[in-house]
């Protein structure tokens, strides 16, 4: 049996939790920062904190920071790896 991968190190881990893939879609349109995700997902900031750190460890987010502000957005080529791996499978569907 092989060890299941953490979810900080495997992305398909990370997009299992239904939130973080809410706030993925959030951040596929533009950039947000952490405050306001929180108020327009209505989590708290500290959840809001955890869950972007998870995909920041996976690569599925990048951060910019500006000042004391850090921007969140989705980087592309994570996501697009994942959507490569599940492309395999659209004959099924």
């Amino acid at each position: 049996v092989m060890p299941r991968a953490t979810t900080t190190s495997d992305p398909f881990n990370a997009i299992a939790e239904p939130r973080r893939r809410e706030i993925l879609a959030l951040l596929a349109e533009q950039e947000w920062p952490v405050a306001d995700i929180a108020t327009e997902l209505d989590m708290g900031q500290p959840s809001v904190s955890k869950h972007l750190r998870v995909l920041l460890d996976t690569g599925l987010v990048e951060v910019r920071r500006e000042g004391r502000h850090a921007f969140y957005r989705t980087n592309p080529m994570q996501i697009k790896a994942i959507h490569d791996w599940t492309r395999r499978f659209e004959r099924y569907w």
